[in-house]
């Protein structure tokens, strides 16, 4: 090569090898199950971390050179994880990078793209960990569902150009693919999971998740896959499922045929939150150690409110069985990640993970310590990273936020961020702002393959993806497909 230059500038890049900074007089929570412990300090150098102890033990041992931060008492937590997002779902570069930046300046170092067009997911992630783009880390899947899948609007979104169901990031699945070769291609866009979505039998997701992890990939599934069931799922081979009221669906009295033809959910079957045959499924799902990606304050959100009494009284029945079930999982010992599968508005300070970790404490049964763990080291597990994230402790990753407020007191005190250290970089919170009030519009969220079970009919096709903030590109077409009833 003769072009010697160093490229786009990299203003938010990790921080260099070498260069020691000591973050001193933080009361920790570091994420591995301890209690939290003040009088602490943190070494990093460069990216990682270094060492974790005692104040005064740390400082006898420090470099002259070292960088010193006083936290005077500051709550330190890992670097949050959203294990459900969404971010090219139509691609739209402003919009994506407005996501990350207000992500990672609210404590959040890393999320799952749980499918999406991977051409722009890749460079952004790209972006990210290089530093041209403030965001935190992204861990993203490739999907594959059955062929009855790929006349969805979304899957039109994100193939634009080519054909839906014949790219490497989506690809239409038969009992005829050559899964050795499918399996290549979604590794060749650098996808750190296979995602399975619908219209799959259990012998052919049970294929895909062999062969999968025999090339080292993880396989990432919605919870109900259509005709195959939760427990057909988890019994395949998915390290994590997503969408808890997809859960449901292992009670159905009816048969599940296919992703569009759902068959009613009995709401009231689930509220006493002891369904046996859900009870069975949690205790497979601890078995395996899968880990459930439960999204479970989607449908309080106001991105799924709807319009009128029907969609009201559906968004509630909805959110109760999210709880209720959510509650039960957690009773039953299933490691919940934290995922949100929508965004707030623009114009919202802090992002949709803050309201998915409220919901858990508030509505199902979740201490704020237990929300965090599940919100650090359990979504960094869901992502396969736990060896480099998710907790605060030497050898991984340089990622925590410190905040002023206690958290474990009070899950709203995330709201009292400072500062975020992603790598080692610094993102202070008093350099971000937030897009001005009605500078973007809210449309349905929109995953490249998400949803959940339906309480009245087999609906229309719905996403889980993140909510797109801005109007469509000029001349861009507009998805016109209601949600369902969930998700």
């Amino acid at each position: 090569m003769t072009d010697e230059t160093s490229g786009a500038p990299a203003p938010h890049a990790p921080a260099a090898k070498g260069t020691v900074a000591v973050y001193r007089g933080a009361t920790l929570f570091d994420g591995t199950g301890a209690p939290a412990r003040g009088t602490t300090s943190i070494v990093i150098d460069g990216p990682v971390i270094r060492a974790v102890g005692d104040d005064a033990e740390i400082a006898a041992g420090l470099p002259a050179d070292a960088l010193v931060f006083d936290l005077d008492g500051r709550f330190v937590i890992p670097g949050l994880i959203d294990s459900h997002q969404h971010i090219a779902t139509p691609p739209d570069r402003p919009v994506a990078e407005a996501v990350l930046r207000r992500l990672v300046h609210s404590g959040v170092t890393a999320i799952r793209d749980m499918a999406d067009d991977l051409r722009q997911v890749g460079d952004l992630a790209r972006a990210a960990l290089v530093g041209e783009i403030p965001g935190p880390d992204i861990r993203y899947a490739a999907l594959m569902a059955g062929p009855g899948f790929f006349d969805d609007p979304r899957t039109h979104q994100v193939s634009q150009g080519e054909t839906p169901g014949a790219v490497p990031w989506m690809q239409a699945v038969t009992k005829d693919t050559d899964l050795r070769i499918a399996v290549a291609l979604a590794r060749g866009t650098h996808a750190s999971a296979i995602k399975v979505y619908a219209d799959l039998d259990h012998e052919t997701v049970a294929a895909i998740a062999e062969e999968a992890h025999r090339q080292g990939v993880p396989v990432w599934a919605h919870a109900t896959v259509f005709p195959a069931s939760p427990g057909e799922v988890v019994a395949a081979g998915a390290d994590s499922v997503s969408h808890v009221t997809l859960l449901a669906f292992e009670a159905a009295d009816e048969p599940l045929t296919s992703y569009k033809t759902k068959p009613k959910v009995d709401h009231e079957r689930f509220a006493a939150g002891d369904d046996p045959r859900i009870e069975e499924l949690f205790a497979l799902m601890k078995r395996r150690g899968t880990v459930l990606d439960a999204t479970a304050g989607m449908w309080a959100s106001e991105a799924l409110a709807g319009e009128g009494p029907e969609d009201a009284e559906r968004a509630a029945a909805n959110t109760a069985l999210a709880a209720v079930l959510t509650a039960q999982a957690h009773r039953a010992g299933v490691e919940i990640a934290t995922g949100t599968d929508y965004e707030t508005d623009a114009g919202d300070p802090f992002p949709a993970l803050y309201d998915e970790l409220a919901f858990l404490v508030e509505r199902c049964g979740m201490s704020p310590a237990q929300v965090l763990r599940s919100a650090t080291l359990i979504g960094a597990r869901s992502a396969g990273a736990e060896d480099v994230m998710g907790s605060v402790e030497p050898g991984k990753l340089a990622n925590f936020v410190v905040l002023e407020d206690d958290p474990l007191r009070d899950i709203a005190n995330l709201r009292s961020v400072t500062l975020t250290v992603k790598r080692g970089r610094r993102f202070e919170r008093r350099d971000f702002a937030p897009a001005a009030p009605g500078a973007a519009r809210a449309e349905t969220p929109r995953e490249s393959g998400g949803d959940e079970p339906t309480a009245g009919s087999a609906s229309a096709t719905a996403l889980a993806a993140t909510v797109q903030v801005t109007p469509p590109a000029p001349h861009a077409a507009e998805a016109t497909h209601p949600v369902e009833e969930t998700r």
